[in-house]
């Protein structure tokens, strides 16, 4: 198994430390802004107050504004909703399906097998490196940062929405709204099993499992993993499969992956957590033929990121773009249907 992809399903809301500066004891009462901007280099006070203004910027671990008066032995960092650039972006003309865009952000559809972002084993060939070649004009795409623009990220074999800042305050704006869950996000899914329920919640700490470190895991609430809550509603049952859609309250690394095999439900043919093997249905080869049919027809896990819903970062207006399903969801999807009328049609004569 490859490494890449180990860091890139949905939906991120932690924050990364990009600088971190401790007040000296003599410090006399300093803004924030002026402090910062005294002490690091190639950055502007204009840039400071809007990282400001959007929670990025703590004392003490707490978001302050820019007229906080810094203190002796405080302790001042930047935090941003990507790492620090770790490596070059190299621009690559890559198409993509852009379904909206403004000077601040834009809205991609994204295919699966596309990665996100630069990473283990796929240093090009990425939606950023398409995306630095299609808006090489944008401010953000002009500095050949790692992770130009990026709020959150869905995984490499998952379709669908995804939206990307073209300019710092847009940045700012879309990262907070993640970090505060005020986005809307919803996906649809195929997965193993007869869920008991129509409409569930499935709440579990989400971290990195202690076996595998290419898998995430479902742990007690405690010290490790993150608190994580994903609802879903039956839109289909199929018997051996159902299909849901997921509304994520918060966005962990493979969270509605790893939620679903934690309750017994892996996602169909995810090969990470098991749904790649026949884990509900008969034993007659005419079934397995079928199912194995299926996983060539959707040779990835079942998941698509059908709709997102934020604020214009800019005008505050309520936004909402949604994505059909990939043609491989699709026909899969219409393979159980007529497999399930053709079953009943059997049964009934």
């Amino acid at each position: 198994m490859t490494h890449d992809n180990i860091e890139q399903d949905n939906e991120q809301e932690e924050l990364f430390e990009h600088h971190r500066v401790v007040a000296d004891k003599g410090q006399s009462l300093l803004r924030v802004d002026k402090f910062l901007f005294n002490r690091l280099e190639g950055t502007s006070r204009n840039r400071i107050q809007m990282a400001a203004s959007a929670g990025c910027i703590r004392v003490n671990d707490k978001p302050v504004k820019s007229n906080y008066k810094v203190k002796p032995t405080d302790i001042v960092t930047i935090v941003m909703s990507q790492p620090p650039r770790e490596l070059e972006i190299i621009p690559e003309d890559i198409p993509i399906n852009i379904v909206y865009q403004d000077d601040d952000l834009a809205v991609i559809n994204k295919e699966a097998g596309l990665v996100v972002h630069p990473g283990h084993g796929n240093y090009t060939g990425t939606l950023v490196n398409a995306l630095a070649y299609h808006m090489k004009d944008s401010p953000l795409f002009k500095k050949g940062e790692e992770r130009p623009g990026l709020v959150h990220r869905i995984d490499k074999n998952t379709s669908g929405i995804i939206v990307v800042a073209k300019q710092e305050e847009a940045l700012h704006s879309l990262a907070k709204q993640f970090f505060d869950r005020t986005t809307k996000r919803r996906y649809i899914a195929l997965v193993w099993g007869n869920l008991k329920e129509d409409e569930g919640t499935i709440t579990g700490n989400i971290g990195r499992s202690l076996k595998n470190r290419l898998k995430m895991d479902v742990f007690p609430d405690g010290d490790y993993g993150k608190h994580a809550v994903t609802h879903y509603k039956v839109l289909e049952r199929f018997g051996y499969v159902n299909l849901v859609e997921c509304r994520l309250e918060t966005g962990r690394t493979h969270q509605i992956r790893v939620h679903f095999e934690h309750i017994g439900h892996p996602l169909f043919n995810d090969e990470r957590y098991g749904g790649d093997q026949i884990l509900k249905g008969t034993t007659f080869t005419k079934y397995k033929q079928f199912v194995q049919n299926c996983f060539k027809s959707l040779p990835r896990h079942a998941l698509h990121a059908k709709s997102l819903g934020f604020n214009h970062p800019k005008t505050g207006e309520e936004m909402f773009f949604e994505a059909d399903l990939p043609n491989d969801m699709a026909e899969t999807i219409e393979k159980w249907r007529r497999y399930v009328q053709n079953r009943d049609t059997v049964n009934s004569d």
